[in-house]
């Protein structure tokens, strides 16, 4: 009988996110069921797993201003405060559960410090449950300027927390190419929260995924991505540290809803591993050019001088998850070197529905442009566009011997080129239902 509920848990599967201490606790209580829980059933009665250990003293809700001495001046250099903030919290976790919310007020805060936001490496401890709430996301700032940018973060997660979340938070860049959050994870690290947010300044990464199994559910909420990107907003695929960097695939469920993604330069999202994203609703738009200091030689080399919304590179993997899916979303395509998608998975599904690129489809160079671009390794996905309007061409280039996605318009405007020149590559795999082109 006890085997049962565990079951029904998940316990067992791949995202249980139960530590050893949780699911010792709740065997406990299970095993008592077959013996005293008889009783108590014939009685009506249900006992309740026990819960071991003693509740941690101190408040549940801390502010870094009055109780670690935060300046918020935006002069002072407030590491220490937010180190100690965390460091409560994480000394607070009870039977694998945080219970900790930290506040910070309105402010401007200085960090130099890296990691002093969330501080988890070595898998410790292993939790549930961070809350940072601010007072909004221009009224709470976080001013990250380390030292040295090479390998910085403001929060460090290894395999430690799930289910962290941000609130009314606006972070800044101070020093260009440091970066948001490094998240390791072998199956600990998921379930991120982040509601009226907002980056500014020159960053690296935001969110840098690393290792493999999980890095999934993470949700944002009318949150703005401003400032710039030297690789992306979210990087699903580090490979730093995975011991098989080809199983790195379990990237699931990201959702993007009512965002306002207006940077400078850079990519928003990059996926060379897979992965199943959903964004619906915004404005999408890239106000500049990325320098070509960060897209010629070196690390970002690859990049040239594009800017990519949704940029997919297939890299070695096993591609048990490839699916991506836009909806309601407006981009502003600004210049030739903006780019909408450039995905070359070999499988999956890839569909935009009642999208609209075309503000600026009646510009010189819009006609020329291939804001969407697919280029597979293998065969390719299944490509659809639903009730969207479209400027410049659409290119379909498999890099391999495949013969290339299949792709399907429906009822879609074609605002600079008729159906028999719109797309380029593999025409033949192309339909249109209902289209209208110039």
């Amino acid at each position: 009988m006890a085997g049962d509920p565990l079951r029904r848990t998940g316990a067992a599967g791949r995202r249980a996110v139960l530590t050893a201490g949780t699911a010792a606790a709740l065997t406990a209580g299970l095993a008592g069921c077959e013996t005293a829980g008889t009783a108590d059933a014939a009685q009506g009665e249900v006992r309740a797993p026990s819960v071991g250990g003693r509740r941690p003293g101190g408040k549940d809700t801390v502010d870094v201003v009055t109780d670690f001495g935060a300046r918020g001046d935006g002069r002072t250099d407030d590491s220490r405060a937010f180190v100690r903030a965390y460091r409560y919290a994480a000394g607070r976790v009870w039977n694998g559960t945080g219970r900790t919310v930290v506040d910070i007020p309105a402010g401007v805060y200085l960090i130099r410090e890296p990691d002093a936001l969330i501080g988890a490496s070595g898998g410790r401890p292993k939790a549930n449950g961070l809350r940072f709430r601010g007072a909004g996301k221009r009224m709470t700032q976080l001013l990250f300027a380390p030292r040295r940018a090479a390998d910085s973060y403001l929060c460090r997660n290894e395999d430690a927390w799930a289910n962290i979340v941000f609130e009314h938070l606006g972070f800044r860049s101070g020093t260009p190419g440091a970066s948001f959050c490094y998240s390791y994870s072998t199956g600990q690290a998921q379930d991120y929260r982040f509601t009226d947010c907002e980056w500014l300044g020159e960053w690296t990464y935001g969110l840098a995924l690393d290792g493999s199994n999980t890095n999934s559910e993470m949700r944002w909420e009318a949150c703005r991505v401003g400032g710039a990107w030297r690789r992306a907003f979210l990087y699903s695929g580090l490979s730093e540290r995975s011991r098989n960097p080809g199983q790195q695939d379990q990237f699931l469920n990201y959702w993007f809803n009512d965002m306002k993604v207006e940077y400078e330069w850079g990519n928003f999202l990059e996926f060379p591993y897979g992965g199943s994203v959903t964004c619906r609703g915004g404005s999408y738009i890239v106000t500049g050019r990325r320098p070509e200091r960060t897209g010629g030689s070196g690390e970002s080399g690859e990049y040239g001088r594009t800017s990519t919304f949704f940029r997919f590179p297939r890299a070695d993997h096993h591609g048990s998850v490839q699916r991506f899916h836009a909806e309601d979303i407006r981009f502003e395509v600004r210049g030739p070197d903006t780019v909408v998608i450039d995905c070359a998975w070999e499988s999956g599904t890839v569909h935009f529905n009642d999208c609209d690129d075309t503000a600026n489809a009646f510009k010189d160079f819009a006609p020329g442009s291939r804001p969407h671009r697919y280029r597979p390794t293998g065969p390719g996905p299944l490509v659809r566009y639903d009730s969207c309007q479209l400027s410049g061409k659409h290119t379909y280039r498999p890099a391999g011997d495949g013969a290339g996605p299949v792709a399907r318009y429906d009822m879609c405007l074609l605002a600079n080129h008729g159906q028999v020149d719109f797309a380029e590559g593999a025409v033949e795999r192309v339909r249109y239902v209902d289209c209208r082109g110039r």
